[in-house]
């Protein structure tokens, strides 16, 4: 499995040597999912961040009543995983799916732990990614409960357009909130408003 992606991401906000960067990839662990498998489940303690190096993954939520709730999309060169179970060590709430064939490169807990002390600038770069995933949910938050379903899609594939080819209906609609039936309602009044809005 090739390093090149991963470095490159952790360099868009910090400056690595080579031998920290040979040292931060030595505490990678590579990871192939097969599509619809599992790369963690609920109730299992998440040991590792997952950085996805090709393939599309999901994380979700089943409440009480069985029902999915995709709380993130991850495909290439993006970063996923149940970050609240991963922090505390405690069981997860999320599962992460594998939506197509996919290889991800992980990094458990002790081993950033470990590398904060060696790489000082690797902490800075977690701390960014969580700083931006806590902005990113609570931007959805809002937009969620102020905001109608119509405005919410747009909003989707404006943000994400590279997404929604790659994505079945069911889970951008588990996304928005909405069932898939009415987000085809959406796309259909949206064609026939504007062709060039959807695609």
């Amino acid at each position: 499995m090739q390093y090149e992606l991963i470095l490159k991401n952790l360099g868009k906000h910090v400056t690595l040597t080579e031998a920290e960067k040979e040292m931060f990839c030595s505490g990678l662990r590579e990871k192939k999912v097969k599509r619809h498998h599992f790369l963690s489940e609920a109730g299992e303690i998440s040991r590792y961040q997952n950085f996805v190096n090709s393939g599309c993954l999901r994380s979700f939520y089943i409440d009480e009543n069985g029902f999915e709730h995709n709380l993130q999309f991850a495909v290439e060169d993006w970063w996923i995983g149940d970050m609240t179970s991963f922090l505390t060590q405690k069981a997860a709430s999320l599962y992460v799916e594998a939506l197509e064939d996919s290889e991800v490169l992980q990094i458990d807990n002790h081993t950033m732990e470990d590398l904060y002390i060696k790489i000082p600038r690797l902490e800075r770069f977690f701390r960014i990614l969580l700083q931006n995933a806590f902005i990113t949910f609570q931007q959805r938050i809002i937009s969620t409960i102020s905001k109608p379903a119509e405005e919410r899609y747009l909003e989707f594939i404006n943000k994400y357009p590279y997404l929604e080819q790659r994505l079945p209906q069911i889970h951008i609609a588990s996304y928005l909130g909405i069932t898939p039936e009415f987000l085809s309602k959406i796309k259909k009044k949206l064609l026939t408003e504007s062709p060039k809005r959807v695609k």
